[in-house]
Parts: C-alpha cells; structure tokens; sequence
C-alpha cells in the first residue's frame, strides 16, 4: 500500500557534455531534449517538485520555458567531467534545506539522455521503494542485449582475446560458445532513473546504500544518449512512439 512521500525529482543538466556537445538542450524530435524528461516526469502521480540542477544559463533559461525549476545554480567546480551524482545532491539537498527549509523524503535522478522513459516506470519505482522501507534505493534493471559471458577481453600481451569471466566465474570450460540458453539471467542498470531515499545521500553519503530494490523496464524504453549514434537511434524509436500514438488516437 502506497504511503504519501515528498518526492523531489532532479534532471541533472551540466552545459559542458562531451559525447553530443550541448545535448541537454539539442533538438529532439522538434524541442530540447531537456523538454522531454520534464513533460513526462510533470505527469507523475507522486513526484512533488522537479528541479535542473546546471550551471548553464542557457540552460537555465530553455527549463524554465518546459515548466522546470532552477532554484539554484550548480557550482561550476560540480559540473565537470569527474562530477559525481553525489556532489550534487548533497548540493542541491542541502541548499534547499538552508534556503527553503525543503527536506524531501525521496530523491530520484532524472537524466535527460533517457527520454523514451515512461512515467509510468518511475511511478512504479516510487512505489516499489516506499513499499520497501528495508531498500535505501532502487535502479531499474533489463535484460542486457549482450550477456557477460560472451564479453572478451584483451590479453596482457596484446596478441589474443580471451574470455572477459573466468571459468571458475561461469563454471563453464568455454563459456562464449556455450548456448545462451544454458546461462544464468543476468540484468543491467538502465540508468533510465534512480531513486533514493534523502538520509541515503545525507547519512551514508551514497546514491546506492547498502540494499537497492529494483523494477524491471524493457530495452527499448531504456535506450541512452551517450553518443551521436545513440541520439539517433532514440530520435528513431521516439519517432515511432509518437506516430503509433497519432494511430491509437485517429482510430479511437
């Protein structure tokens, strides 16, 4: 049974993205990128307030045009390369707490390169992990398109290939050629979102805890940009959502 949280929801939204240059505010099949976790997440059933933590002003302004809040600026020496999720919410945490007196109960991490994400999985994980008050968090998980025993990896003399898990991991003599029926179900994090309770970051100083709990999404929902190949194979998948839902509504 679902029990009334405050739900507080960030799209971390840094200016200095490598991988696509400026990808947060790059045009998605016809409006920023940015636009699309903040439309979706705005239907949510729980989440309270969604907030772009960036230090972009640029982008600042295009989520304030999609409905989203930009309280603060993010410090520029938090909006590098090597940032790391924690910083920020610690950041964002306890600027909100010493300016607003906001002290949510959930945090979930919104990333703007998962925008074929459906607000129904992330409403799901919010109830998951409040119906899971053991669980200091929850990552949504998927089939991996490849499994880890067919992963290879480079000899130490740089003349071979050889099997990325050991035999004595896999229990098998060659486990690349072995048929994937015969492996163990293994899930991957989509990073389509995470969900974490406050003291997590505060008390453990972790977006992870000690015990994570997990729904389950499917791949092509969790589809991430972190490439320009990437951003077009979202572009595609996203363009055929919306031309199945234009068919749906016609035909209603």
């Amino acid at each position: 049974m679902y029990k009334k949280q405050n739900i507080f929801g960030v799209i971390p939204a840094r200016g200095g993205s490598k991988g696509v240059p400026r990808k947060n505010i790059k045009d998605f099949c016809g409006k920023p990128l940015i636009a699309w976790t903040i439309e979706e997440m705005k239907k949510s059933r729980y989440i309270d307030r969604i907030i772009v933590s960036t230090e972009d002003e640029e982008i600042a302004e295009v989520t304030r045009k999609y409905g989203g809040e930009v309280p603060f600026m993010r410090p520029k020496e938090l909006a590098q390369d090597t940032s790391t999720d924690l910083e920020f919410f610690e950041h964002a945490l306890l600027w909100l707490k010493e300016n607003e007196g906001y002290v949510p109960d959930i945090c979930l991490r919104l990333p703007t390169t998962s925008p074929l994400r459906r607000v129904e999985d992330v409403d799901l994980g919010i109830e998951k992990l409040v119906d899971t008050p053991e669980a200091d968090g929850l990552r949504p998980m998927a089939e991996p398109d490849r499994h880890p025993y067919r992963m290879f990896k480079i000899s130490e003399d740089e003349r071979f290939i050889e099997p990325f898990l050991s035999e004595e991991i896999t229990g098998m003599r060659n486990a690349p050629s072995t048929p994937r029926q015969r492996y163990p179900l293994v899930y991957a994090q989509t990073g389509a979102f995470d969900a974490f309770r406050t003291r997590t970051v505060l008390e453990q100083h972790s977006t992870v805890g000690k015990k994570l709990a997990y729904i389950l999404m499917s791949l092509e929902d969790s589809v991430n940009i972190d490439l320009p190949t990437d951003f077009f194979i979202a572009e595609a998948f996203m363009k055929k959502r919306l031309e199945t839902d234009r068919s749906d509504k016609d035909g209603a």
